[in-house]
């Protein structure tokens, strides 16, 4: 197990706590130790405890280089397959494991727009119905999704039927995760 990244805030950052989704404003000079750092955002812990999750733009509170802007897409990769690339960027900040192999897309289907682009209609669930990260995430998919090429929108709906369960997740997850 490799050691956990400490860190001191060197401004005020806003964040948002896990699990709970309210967005809250660390201050300059909170020690945290970087969790996770997947799909952009970092999931952090607090020196005396919580969870909060931080932008990839307030990257530089940490002392890391803020992302510059949004990947290109893949030369030749249809639109579909773009949007499962980008569905594949983001992850639950309390799972090392991206929200597509999580199986938390129910439904990802495209429609043309009624004045040009596709329009993206999303459906996606959570590992449970109380989870208040729901929103956030499903902003993280819909801006995702909005920044891609030929996207004039994304609509993210969050459905519990079915109810999620770990046999949803793919192989590789459920290996990743430990459940063999």
């Amino acid at each position: 197990m490799q050691p956990r990244e400490e860190a001191v805030l060197g401004r005020d950052c806003e964040a948002i706590q896990i699990p709970d989704g309210y967005p809250v404003l660390l201050p300059k000079g909170f020690r945290v130790f970087i969790t996770q750092h997947l799909g952009g955002s970092y999931t952090v812990a607090g020196e005396l405890g919580g969870l909060y999750r931080i932008a990839a733009g307030d990257a530089d509170a940490l002392g890391k280089e803020v992302p510059a802007g949004t990947p290109a897409a893949a030369d030749g990769a249809d639109l579909e397959q773009q949007i499962w690339n980008q569905l594949r960027q983001c992850y639950d900040p309390e799972i090392p494991v991206n929200i597509v192999d999580l199986g938390l897309i129910y439904d990802c289907h495209l429609e043309p727009g009624p004045e040009g682009g596709q329009v993206v209609h999303i459906q996606m669930t959570l590992t449970a119905p109380g989870c208040g990260m729901g929103e956030v995430l499903a902003q993280d998919v819909k801006k995702g999704i909005e920044s891609l090429p030929g996207v004039a929108r994304a609509e993210v709906e969050i459905v519990f039927d079915p109810p999620w369960n770990q046999s949803m997740m793919s192989e590789a997850a459920r290996l990743q995760l430990g459940f063999f």
